[in-house]
């Protein structure tokens, strides 16, 4: 369902709206992994929150390959017996992390599904992008960064997610009157790249302080200018 947003809004006006937030995002991964879950108590919601922010700072720390679950059961705890009754493996706790990527990468074309012209569309969903990737960056560093330690069909399916994203905005950059297919494809793949730059490296952006709207707003404007000079030639 589109967001009720403005042209050319600003991370304000997104978190307003953002289905998904820094503190909707745990209710929403326990809906989507009850089924995993042996713990039926109210505790299982700070429980599992603990665990995967814990995880995500294990995995910066020592990386999550060399990551034991006794290593986490310690720095979370909560004893071996009581961790299992949350994941039973390394593969299942990876799996809810990018089970949440993957339900927003779903998601985020929806949101900007609006009445608006192509063009403007292209510019929402890479300033959408930017922001949900702001609000929510150790989830998304998390799987960019650890998806080669993850399971075959972990692999897999993270990347057909990033293909989603990358096929929404090849799709909007034909619309907006990119005509050839295949430039179409090449730009998505660019700017979906330069979009993943502000959560993988985000420190550089600290460093030269550049804020997330200043990101956003030149992003959406490369992309104009390229859309423009080819209606133009």
């Amino acid at each position: 369902m589109p967001l009720d947003l403005p042209p050319h809004f600003l991370i304000a006006d997104f978190k307003r709206v953002a289905p998904v937030d820094a503190s909707t995002v745990w209710d929403k991964l326990l809906e989507r992994n009850a089924h995993r879950l042996t713990v039926k108590r109210p505790a299982a919601l700070e429980n599992l929150r603990t665990i995967v922010e814990t995880t995500f700072r294990l995995a910066n720390k020592v990386g999550f390959g060399a990551m034991t679950l006794r290593d986490l059961s310690g720095a979370c705890g909560l004893s071996m017996g009581g961790l299992y009754g949350y994941i039973a493996s390394k593969d299942d706790l990876a799996a809810m992390i990018e089970d949440m990527i993957r339900f927003l990468a779903a998601e985020i074309p929806g949101w900007f599904d609006g009445p608006w012209p192509a063009l403007e569309r292209l510019e929402a969903m890479l300033r959408g992008h930017v922001y949900i990737t702001e609000i929510l960056q150790p989830w998304f560093y998390f799987v960019f960064l650890e998806s080669r330690t993850l399971s075959e069909g972990q692999r897999q399916v993270a990347k057909a997610s990033e293909m989603d994203v990358q096929q929404g905005l090849t799709r909007l950059f034909a619309e907006a009157g990119i005509d050839d297919a295949l430039e179409a494809q090449v730009l998505a793949g660019h700017f979906l790249a330069l979009s993943q730059d502000w959560y993988v490296k985000r420190w550089k952006y600290r460093q030269l302080k550049v804020p997330v709207d200043a990101f956003a707003d030149s992003i959406c404007r490369l992309a104009r200018a390229r859309v423009e000079a080819g209606a133009a030639s």
